[in-house]
């Protein structure tokens, strides 16, 4: 009896929290389901809820699909297991500023990375919470403490928010980060109000392409991805989704957000070509499995290894950093497994394993101020954001020893700056 009541407490729960924010459970709601909104429709917006342009109608999952990843998730026997939270030493203090032209990212762990980039602080999904989870005692527990020690922040002057999950939308941090004096937020359409309740006095809402300006010489753009939104069984996809490119003299930053693979990663390279570096998730994931010949819908809304690398090649092959692994178990893929595939997924395309890399959490990295080439007519159509660079952007790899692949490997690259490649 004790059991089946501890069951049963546990369906309850995970149904409410599972159904809410996990991707397992992730579904498209089927337009006109609720009337008691209605906007402007667009091209990613029937009037009530957002969707994704680039899926098809037909591909979303029945209304069952929630309940029956809720019973996975309680019974499934496959489970992979991760280790439990191990002593960590976080990494030194960031630097205050980056000055001008100079760019500085440290990976903090899942969604969250701290961006020092032309004189600004900026953190994308920032989570320093135990769970992400709207319970503190239940929900995915954190498998690996915070890159960066939140006392140590430098000064922050906004927050990127792609999209309202639990993973990445954390109000706790967001609360915590109002409390240090943190002044503004962006974040897609309809997340305006919950923004800011965190009290964050500046919130700019924006919707896909449209920009604003941080400073004088940064600008941050809201772009698209390929997933969906969700904190409650009754909000599904009533806020949009996003990335951001952010853009100043140091370059092209994009921070895809969650998403799948989609065409939007060309439209994004063809926009803001050359980006620099971008920060693309490689997990959760899932390989079919026996008599499986499809991985469903969430693989439509989360990239594994292999897609992360076709979209880092749809980007430009800029230098590529991997997000959303080690930190939350959110889906049935090993501790180690995503790492393990982003290696073989790099020899499978010929790329170099320092093209796209599995940073260690509160290690930066630097990237050195774009050197400018002898202007030749193959780069003339090359822009930065809104920039435009009257020579080649270099490529830069990463330099020795500095970013350790999966904990182990090394990188090995020297710094070499070359004209890109049309």
């Amino acid at each position: 009896m004790k059991i089946n009541r501890k069951v049963g407490l546990s369906l309850f729960i995970l149904s409410l929290v599972l159904g809410c924010f996990l991707p397992l459970a992730a579904r498209v709601t089927e337009p006109g389901a609720y009337t008691e909104k209605i906007g402007q429709v667009t091209d990613h917006f029937d009037g009530i809820r957002y969707f994704n342009p680039h899926v098809p109608q037909a591909l979303p999952s029945p209304p069952g699909q929630a309940a029956r990843w809720v019973w996975k998730w309680l019974f499934r026997t496959d489970w992979s297991k991760w280790p439990k939270q191990t002593d960590f030493l976080p990494g030194v203090p960031p630097v205050a500023r980056a000055p001008e032209g100079s760019l500085s990212i440290t990976p903090v762990g899942h969604g969250t990375f701290l961006i020092q980039q032309d004189g600004v602080n900026i953190l994308t999904d920032p989570i320093w919470s135990e769970r992400c989870s709207p319970l503190s005692w239940v929900g995915p527990k954190r498998k690996h403490e915070p890159g960066i020690r939140f006392e140590d922040l430098p000064p922050i002057d906004v927050v990127l928010v792609s999209h309202n999950h639990y993973d990445h939308l954390d109000l706790p941090t967001l609360e915590r980060l109002a409390e240090k004096g943190m002044p503004r937020a962006i974040v897609p359409l309809g997340n305006l109000d919950l923004m800011r309740s965190s009290g964050i006095p500046a919130v700019d809402e924006l919707d896909w392409w449209q920009s604003v300006h941080l400073s004088s010489i940064v600008t941050i753009t809201l772009v698209p991805a390929q997933h969906y939104s969700g904190r409650t069984l009754r909000d599904r996809n009533r806020s949009l989704w996003g990335g951001f490119v952010i853009s100043g003299p140091s370059g092209n930053v994009f921070y895809s957000g969650d998403t799948g693979y989609g065409p939007h990663f060309q439209e994004i390279a063809r926009r803001f070509s050359p980006i620099r570096v971008a920060l693309l998730p490689i997990a959760p994931f899932e390989s079919p499995r026996a008599g499986e010949t499809t991985q469903g819908y969430r693989h439509v809304i989360h990239m594994g290894p292999a897609e992360a690398v076709k979209a880092h090649m749809d980007l430009g092959t800029p230098v590529s950093i991997a997000a959303h692994f080690q930190v939350f178990q959110l889906g049935f893929d090993g501790f180690n497994e995503a790492v393990d595939a982003l290696v073989s997924s790099l020899t499978e395309y010929n790329l170099k394993p320092d093209a796209f890399v599995a940073p260690m959490f509160g290690q930066a990295i630097n990237l050195p101020p774009i050197v400018d080439e002898p202007v030749s007519l193959a780069c003339e159509e090359y822009f930065i954001g809104w920039r435009l660079f009257d020579s080649c952007p270099p490529h830069y790899g990463f330099p020795e020893n500095i970013i350790p692949l999966s904990g182990m490997l090394s990188v090995q690259s020297r710094l070499s700056p070359e004209p890109a490649v049309r």
